[in-house]
C-alpha cells in the first residue's frame, strides 16, 4: 500500500521543472514535505481537514501553504481537503450553523431554515430569489462562522489524534506479527 501511494506522488525533479511551482524554490523541495512519516501524515491530514471544513473556497492552496510552513506532508494535506465536497457541503454547513446558533444562544428548532437579517424580513416577499438567497447567507453569518471554526478545530485535532493512534497501532501490530513469526515471545 505504501509503495502504491509513493508511486502516485510526484518526483522532486518533476516539481523542480514545473513552471507553476518553480517560484516556491527550495521551500517546496524539503524532504519532510513528501516523506511518509507518522507526524507528517497526521499533521498534513489535520491541516487538510481543518482548511477543508473552515474555508469554502481555495481550500487546497491554504492547506498546502500551511503544510509547507509547518513541514507536514503536502499530499496528505491536499487530499484531506476533500472532506467537504458537493455531497457533504450542505450537511456540514447546516450542522455548523446549528452549532454556532446553539453556542450564541440563538434558539433554533429542528427543521428551521436559516433566518433573514431582522431589518430585511419586512420586505422579503418583494425580493427575487437571488436577493433572498444573499439575505439568508447574511443572516447565518455569525453562527455559521463560529460553528465552522469550532467544527474545523475539533475535527482537525481529532484527525491528528486518530491518525497518530492508528499509525501507532499498525506499527505495534506489525511488530507483534513479526516477532510471532520468528518464534520469539513478545513482551
Amino acid at each position: 500500500m505504501k509503495q502504491r501511494l509513493l508511486g502516485l506522488m510526484p518526483t522532486p525533479d518533476a516539481l523542480r521543472s514545473n513552471r507553476w511551482l518553480r517560484w516556491l524554490g527550495p521551500a517546496l523541495h524539503h524532504p519532510r514535505l513528501w516523506h511518509m512519516s507518522r507526524r507528517g501524515i497526521a499533521l498534513g491530514m489535520a491541516l487538510g481537514v481543518f482548511f477543508g471544513l473552515l474555508i469554502p473556497i481555495a481550500q487546497i492552496p491554504f492547506a498546502a501553504g500551511a503544510a509547507v510552513a509547518l513541514r507536514a506532508n503536502v499530499p496528505a494535506a491536499v487530499a484531506s481537503t476533500l472532506v467537504t465536497n458537493p455531497v457533504t457541503f450542505g450537511p456540514v454547513y447546516y450542522a455548523a450553523w446549528r452549532l454556532g446558533s446553539a453556542i450564541l444562544g440563538e434558539p433554533v428548532r429542528p427543521g428551521d431554515e436559516p433566518p433573514l437579517p431582522d431589518e430585511e424580513i419586512a420586505d422579503a416577499p418583494e425580493r427575487g430569489w437571488w436577493e433572498t438567497l444573499v439575505l439568508r447567507v447574511r443572516g447565518v453569518g455569525k453562527p455559521l462562522m463560529l460553528g465552522l471554526a469550532v467544527v474545523a478545530t475539533g475535527v482537525g485535532l481529532l484527525t491528528y489524534v486518530l491518525v497518530t493512534w492508528i499509525w501507532f497501532a499498525k506499527v505495534k501490530w506489525s511488530r507483534r506479527r513479526r516477532l510471532a513469526g520468528n518464534g520469539t515471545e513478545s513482551v
